[in-house]
Parts: C-alpha cells; structure tokens; sequence
C-alpha cells in the first residue's frame, strides 16, 4: 500500500497510513503538520497514532507554535521545543544528579573508592595511620554526615577534640591532610562538585622539627655498637650519618648509581621528586669497596628475601637504647632516630662553617627554609660572624678617632 499524504479535516494537519507490523496485515498512521515560517513552507513530523497521536493533538501543536511566532515568544517550531525540552531534562538530571553527589556520605567515601585508591597509592604503613585517624577522630564527626553538609565548624570540632586529648599539632594536621584528600579526590572524580571544607579551616602550628643532632664522639660509639651487632644497619647508618641519605634513598640504592671514579651517588625518585647527587666521604667508600664482592648490579641493600627492604631494622633502636642515648629524654624532638643521622650530616656541615646553600644542595632540600632550620645549631659560625661585626665596628671607631686627633694636631 503506498504512503499517500492524506488532509485531515484540520488544516495544516496530515498523515500517511504506514504499516505497522513486518507482514504489512496491520496499518498505523503517521501524522505532521505544514505551516509557514519567515514565508517558508515548512513540514515537520509528529509521530504515529499508535504513539498517542490525533488529529486533534496535531492541530492543538500546529496552534501553539503559530501563536508563538505572533507574539514572538516559545519555540515556533518542533526542533526549537523538542530541544527546550531536551535541555530542561538534562539540567533536571544534572541537578538530580549533583544532589544525589552531595547526599552520599563522608565514610562512604573513605570506606569505598577512597580507601582502594589509598592502598593502590599509598605505604602500608599511611593506609593504617590514615585509617586509624577515621576511625578515631574523623568518623565520630563526619563520618555520616553527606558530603554536602560538611562545614568548616565540623572540622573545628575535629581540631578541637584532638587538642583536648593532647595530640601533637602534627597529627592533628594529618588528621585535617585526610579530610582534605577525600574531598580532592570526590572532585577529581567527579563525585563531588562542592567546595573542600578543609581549605577554609587554619592548621595548628607548632615547631615540630627534630632538634637532636650527635656529638662526634655518640656517633663513633653508635657505629661501633652497629657494626657489632649489624653490619648492614652500620652501612647505612654511616651512608646517613657522612652523606645524608634518607633511609628511603638507601633502601633504593644501586650498585649502578655508585660512581667510584668521581666519589658520587646519583639519589634518584627522591622526596622532593628530583634526582640529586650525594658526595661520598673516604669511609663511606671503603664501606661501599667492601660490600662490593661479588656484586655487579642490583639492589645495594637487600631484604632477607632478596628483594628491596621496606622498613628500617629494629636493631638501630635497640642499640641506641642499650647506648642510652634516649635515656631520660622526653621531649621526641630530643630523641634519637635513624633520621637524626640526617640530621646530624647538615648539623656538622653548618659548624663546620659550610654555607647554607650549600647545605641545602646536598641535603636535597626545595626549599632554603628547610635548611635554614639548622643555622641555630651552629653558635660557633654566629659567634664568629658578631664577633666579626665587632671588628668592624671597632676598626670604623678607630679610624674616625684616628681623623679626629689628626685635625686637632693641625
């Protein structure tokens, strides 16, 4: 049967009878309207009867937009209210959708996609702490509260309650690191689009750099102890101890990143992200020259199952306590640690009068205020500069009495 256009008895409106099975046994009929648009003939289809379509629907349409282009307001065609209506749905689920965002919760989050991310990302050891902290301190507050109603009075109160238990300003800005993190991770994921509470909310502030640093007479005992009881704990204590090293850096040490010929470590993936070159003293090469025997590449450091070690050995605490080098100390500023070595490494090299940009170099610090911290530990170097000073003040004295008494003897 063909398709012939047929007029209903409302004008503007029309229709073709289509099938409307495969076998062509049953009819349907496919309505439309023509009208003019800016003296253009124009047709647009409709739909179908079986779709909820009448003649009198068609009509009712054909009105509405001829109506809208006299006054000049609404769609004046299909195509104009078709994507009026497209966009209006898209904006309702997007707000539905954004609301839907805001109403999940905080520990479903960090229990969820956060917590996965954090164990693919993370050390072992800061998925527990970081999980600790939830469950400790952030949980009881926000931990069911959704993301959208979060404020910064909330993360006051996280502040607060760990305070009064007396936690150390450090861990509360952990705490306060979490927080932060889960929100920056909703956003990168877009599954939030509020703004991060944390960023609105001061850290606590306390001066919590490790003040300790060894005499040169505690570190020849604490080798000598280690290399009793670990050779391998000496090695790296000493590596720490003459050239700075971060555990972390010695743990990744290769035998491919020790140049013998020039006295250089090559220190790769760092802290700070960047490669740095460490200088190498006469005993740390002796201690490499030793190691060396029958071995070409690889891991300079090896865990027992061959492969790279990921934590320090218990035995550098358990020397230190037998040396008694922590006894009767309180502060944990004051305390010895395997990082002290560090610590110790840029204390000597600022007695020993090396420049702080020196120091910063070698210590693979980003910054000159993280050197800085150890200016203070050098009395001997700011006594010489006043001492300077006061040279140069008396010789200034001196050279204006000096003109003084040669005008008077004129």
């Amino acid at each position: 049967m063909s398709q012939k256009c047929v007029k209903s008895k409302f004008p503007g409106v029309r229709y073709r009878v289509i099938p409307s099975d495969k076998n062509g046994v049953k009819f349907d009929r496919y309505y439309f309207i023509r009208y003019k648009l800016d003296g253009r003939d124009k047709e647009e289809g409709l739909g179908r009867a079986s779709q909820g379509w009448t003649e009198q629907k068609a009509a009712a349409r054909l009105s509405e937009l001829k109506e809208n282009q006299r006054i000049g307001q609404g769609p004046k065609t299909l195509k104009e209210k078709r994507d009026i209506a497209q966009a209006k749905a898209k904006l309702e689920a997007s707000e539905k959708a954004r609301a839907e965002q805001g109403a999940i919760t905080f520990a479903a989050i960090f229990k969820g996609p956060y917590f996965n991310h954090l164990k693919s990302h993370k050390k072992p050891t800061s998925v527990v702490t970081e999980n600790g902290l939830f469950i400790k301190w952030i949980a009881p507050i926000i931990g069911d509260a959704p993301l959208k109603d979060i404020s910064p009075f909330h993360i006051e109160r996280i502040k607060r309650n760990m305070a009064d238990a007396g936690r150390a300003p450090r861990s509360i800005s952990y705490a306060l690191a979490v927080i932060r993190q889960v929100f920056n991770f909703c956003r990168d994921h877009d599954l939030y689009a509020g703004g991060n509470p944390v960023s609105k909310v001061k850290k606590p502030s306390a001066d919590n750099r490790r003040l300790r640093f060894l005499t040169h007479e505690e570190a020849e005992r604490l080798l000598a102890a280690l290399a009793e009881r670990s050779p391998d704990t000496h090695d790296q204590a000493l590596l720490s101890l003459h050239c700075g090293l971060r555990a972390g850096e010695i743990f990744k040490l290769t035998w491919q990143d020790i140049d013998f010929g020039r006295g250089v470590l090559t220190l790769r993936d760092t802290k700070s992200g960047k490669t740095r070159a460490a200088i190498m003293t006469g005993a740390v090469k002796a201690m490499f020259a030793t190691r060396k025997q029958g071995e070409s590449s690889g891991i300079v450091f090896r865990a027992r199952d061959g492969g790279k070690i990921a934590q320090g050995s218990k035995t550098f605490d358990r020397v230190v306590a037998a040396l008694g080098l922590n006894d009767s100390v309180v502060d944990s500023r004051q305390k010895v640690v395997f990082h002290s070595l560090r610590h110790t490494y840029a204390s000597w090299l600022v007695e020993s009068g090396v420049d702080l940009y020196t120091v910063k170099e070698l210590m693979g610090h980003s910054m000159i205020s993280m050197t800085e911290r150890y200016a203070h530990l050098a009395p001997n170097t700011l006594h010489h500069a006043v001492k300077t000073l006061e040279k140069s003040l008396m010789s200034s004295k001196e050279e204006r009495l000096s003109s003084i008494n040669a005008i008077d003897s004129q």
